[in-house]
């Protein structure tokens, strides 16, 4: 590690960090309220191929790679500690980030991109956004939006909603208005916003991880930091390549 472990431990202790909740894809939702006539936000990067599904868990299972996708929210000594693992490693990730912490630490999203990583939409407050009218919805999506606008010049390709694995149809379709064609879920999820320690994380991923996944990490546990490099490695050993979701994907 790159990093004094006695701080990493002292900073994860005072991370206000959340996990996501999992479940199946919801079946139906509340109506939508009705989207704005303005145009759609671009976003970066190549276009992506026809007929991606609306909300998309898995990449293509035919290419050796995986995405590790990070909900974006914690500590920036620890969000510095992983970043560098993850360089070392010359490994690619897609951070989701919440819009109020890119309030508090806005240099970290010029930080993200420097490092040749996707950043995207996690809402702006990560709360429940599921059970949401669709007023207060569209806000967290939006707000989130705006941030990344006004610090990186474009809003990001990837919306990833708060605490839930799946977007309700609702969510999709104001995912959808402010921009965000496809939302992002996963395959696989770590459960290290548990904190059950570097090995279980390590364990968990490369047990579920195949060609094609998306995974589900999270920054401001220490845990994560410490689990990277072994659970790099044994991607890596698998002939697994962690790259951005983007190039998952095209």
């Amino acid at each position: 590690m790159s990093i004094d472990r006695r701080s990493v431990l002292a900073a994860a202790a005072a991370a206000l960090t959340a996990g996501c909740a999992g479940g199946r894809p919801p079946a139906s939702s509340p109506r939508a309220a009705a989207p704005s006539s303005a145009a759609p936000a671009r976003t970066p990067g190549a276009p992506l191929p026809a007929g991606l599904p609306d909300q998309i868990s898995h990449g293509p299972r035919d290419r050796q790679m995986v995405a590790l996708t990070f909900h974006g929210q914690g500590e920036p000594r620890l969000v510095e500690g992983l970043l560098g693992e993850v360089e070392r490693a010359g490994a690619r990730i897609t951070v989701l980030a919440v819009g109020s912490w890119l309030d508090a630490y806005p240099r970290m999203a010029r930080r993200v991109l420097d490092g040749g990583h996707e950043l995207g939409n996690h809402t702006q407050n990560h709360r429940g956004i599921s059970a949401m009218p669709a007023d207060r919805a569209s806000a967290e999506i939006t707000q989130c939006a705006e941030r990344l606008r006004r610090l990186t010049g474009d809003i990001g390709r990837w919306f990833r909603p708060s605490q839930a694995q799946y977007a309700t149809p609702l969510v999709q379709r104001l995912a959808r208005a402010a921009g965000y064609r496809h939302v992002l879920s996963y395959d696989v999820d770590s459960l290290d916003y548990t904190d059950p320690g570097a090995e279980a994380v390590r364990r968990t991923v490369l047990a579920q991880a195949r060609p094609g996944s998306v995974v589900s990490l999270h920054f401001g546990h220490a845990g994560t930091v410490e689990a990277l490099p072994a659970l790099l490695d044994g991607l890596k050993q698998r002939g697994l390549r962690a790259v951005t979701t983007s190039e998952l994907l095209t």
